[in-house]
């Protein structure tokens, strides 16, 4: 079975970068499985070893996003409920020689890298701790200092075949030792993640090409512990308008696109191509949009995301969404159902949800919009033009013609005033298609005036 994972760090709300991770881990598993047949299984997996920053709030908000985005999770796991099983592995790695106990502060090891690339060198761990002696390290925590530990690399070629950057190959003597033990104790990332990736049998894992150099040394955990190495897929970061993702940018939450009226699909849409050479294809269901994806299609070069390109694909999916959606939408946000008449004849102009009930209060309140004396005085003149019976799309063609002939005014002379004073706005949906959803008696109380 496919398995694949998504673990966010419950230290703030879910941004842009977040989502894009979420969603192509997604996308690729349904994708997997629409061309194999085979099912997958989707983990959610709680980072929240850091104790501080992790907050509630945040990991229920991640809960909503994942909802709100329409990705559905099969299993849920919390690191900070496995520090037993953490230390248990730490604790084998330490009697097998493969990791040891240093000592420098944090200003030492930045004065040591410092001093290596003023010598043209690496900035690369010397591996001092592994020179002290028993006596050595007793003296250093004589003087108050706690040792952090480091995973022994080995010094070897390290390769994997990468689903988007193709084959890619590290030496670890060119690679610093990783810290898997912080001085209070706590895990960084990259042990816990071996262990959980090993543990839960995740076979693919995509993130973002700043992990491709933690894919070496992971690489080297999953052989000590004897646990089947993923798959790895690297797909570029995204970068923004000042040639890198901006921290405005880096910190847009997903809350904060749900306020706008941003739909789950559009983003989806959206990051599923960005990154490719493949144009954008607004789709209504994940299912859709996987039957497009192809991890494989994502090339090297970082691929500019803007805000922008959101609010102009957004009206493309709001406006193509079918008429039951959009009524089971406005019945979540306690508002009353719309026919099908009124979506076909105002969905051109909607560029979000929430712009429907302006639309409504046009179409349905009694209210009379002012116009100019001239423009009120032809409006009730058009009135006795107006075709008997029921309006229909053909009402609105039949009774211009009438004007203009018995007028003879054409063009906007014609059509604006009558827009006017039917809906009080410059620009909107076909006059065409909105007079039957008016109805005769609003038409000619507006006309009226």
């Amino acid at each position: 079975m496919i398995t694949v994972r998504f673990a966010p760090s419950p230290t703030g709300y879910m941004h842009i970068g977040n989502l894009r991770t979420a969603l192509l881990n997604y996308l690729f598993a349904l994708g997997m499985k629409k061309q194999t047949g085979e099912e997958f299984s989707f983990l959610l997996r709680m980072d929240d070893t850091d104790r501080e920053r992790s907050k509630p709030e945040y990991e229920q908000a991640v809960y909503e996003d994942m909802r709100w985005l329409g990705i559905p999770w099969d299993r849920l796991e919390h690191q900070s409920k496995r520090l037993a099983r953490y230390n248990e592995v730490l604790e084998n790695l330490k009697q097998r020689g493969l990791v040891y106990a240093c000592y420098e502060t944090a200003e030492e090891l930045e004065y040591k890298r410092r001093r290596q690339r003023a010598r043209g060198l690496p900035p690369v761990y010397d591996r001092a701790g592994m020179k002290l002696t028993e006596e050595d390290k007793a003296k250093l925590e004589a003087e108050g200092r706690r040792p952090h530990y480091r995973f022994k690399l080995e010094h070897k070629e390290t390769s994997w075949d990468d689903l988007v950057r193709g084959h890619c190959s590290y030496n670890g003597a060119h690679l610093s030792d990783p810290i898997i033990v912080r001085e209070d104790g706590t895990f960084p990332y990259m042990l816990p993640s071996v262990i959980d990736d090993m543990d839960f049998g995740i076979t693919h894992i995509i993130r973002g090409e700043d992990h491709v150099t933690n894919t070496a040394v992971q690489i080297q955990m999953f052989e000590v512990l004897g646990g089947k190495i993923p798959v790895f897929g690297h797909p570029p970061l995204l970068t923004g308008r000042e040639g890198k993702l901006s921290k405005r940018l880096g910190s847009l939450s997903s809350r904060e696109l749900r306020e706008e009226g941003i739909e789950p699909m559009t983003i989806a849409s959206l990051l599923a191509r960005l990154g490719t050479s493949d144009p954008v294809v607004p789709c209504q269901t994940w299912e859709e949009l996987a039957g497009h994806f192809d991890l494989t299609r994502f090339g090297r070069a970082q691929p500019h995301f803007d805000t922008e390109d959101l609010f102009k694909l957004n009206p493309r999916i709001v406006r193509s969404i079918p008429l039951d959606k959009v009524n089971a939408r406005l019945k979540e946000r306690g508002e009353k159902e719309i026919t099908a008449d009124f979506w076909t004849a105002v969905s051109p102009n909607i560029d979000k949800i929430a712009d429907i009930a302006q639309w409504e209060q046009i179409c349905f309140s009694d209210e009379i919009f002012a116009l100019s004396e001239e423009d009120r005085t032809f409006c009730r003149q058009t009135l006795e033009f107006l075709p008997a019976g029921e309006f229909d799309q053909t009402t609105f063609g039949i009774w211009t013609g009438i004007v203009k002939e018995k007028t003879g005014r054409k063009g906007k002379d014609l059509f604006h005033p009558i827009r006017l004073a039917l809906t009080g706005r410059e620009q909107g949906p076909e006059l065409k298609m909105l007079l039957p959803v008016l109805g005769r008696a609003k038409t000619v109380l507006r006309l009226q005036g």
